[in-house]
């Protein structure tokens, strides 16, 4: 039986410890990475890349069992937009220096760059119907006191969204 570590509440889990249990073997599988690399990536690109660069993977050397069996740093593949992957290559020194100082060790001797979007594509939702009945009148008599119109709207798009019947899936 497995107790508790001194000081935690019992059967307490944080939902990041489960997450990172159940993702980290499969990018370790599919990527070579850990959600400890990627969590920490803004802090070891630095401000000048962190924004436009994300690592993809680490491919280490295959030991085929036949010759040396010493330890061989791998690539890492960052993924990085346009123009800034000149600049980026400039620069693969000081970052590869830079991850090998988070992992303590030399992990990565080399780094390939992909040329592709990094930050994701801000897709707003469809914006939902009008309420109509029992439900637009319930809305408008909590928004009788509100004097502020961009407060009023703001309210009256989240009400909207809040009363909608629940669609069927």
């Amino acid at each position: 039986m497995s107790y508790p570590k001194k000081g935690t509440r019992r059967g307490v889990v944080q939902i990041s410890e489960v997450a990172n249990g159940i993702i980290d073997p499969v990018l370790a599988r599919r990527a070579g990475i850990s959600t400890a690399l990627l969590g920490s990536w803004n802090e070891i690109a630095g401000e000048g890349f962190a924004d436009c660069t994300r690592p993809e993977k680490i491919v280490w050397p295959r030991n085929d069992g036949y010759g040396e069996t010493s330890y061989q740093p791998g690539v890492l593949t960052i993924a990085c937009e346009g123009a800034r992957a000149l600049f980026l290559t400039h620069a693969q020194g000081e970052l590869i220096a830079r991850i090998n100082g988070f992992f303590g060790f030399p992990a990565v001797r080399q780094i390939r760059i992909v040329q592709k979007p990094v930050s994701p594509t801000s897709r707003h939702p469809k914006k939902p119907p009008p309420l109509k009945g029992e439900a637009a009148k319930r809305l408008e008599t909590m928004m009788e006191g509100i004097e502020s119109e961009a407060l009023k709207k703001a309210v009256a798009r989240l009400g909207t969204a809040v009363l909608q019947k629940k669609r069927k899936a």
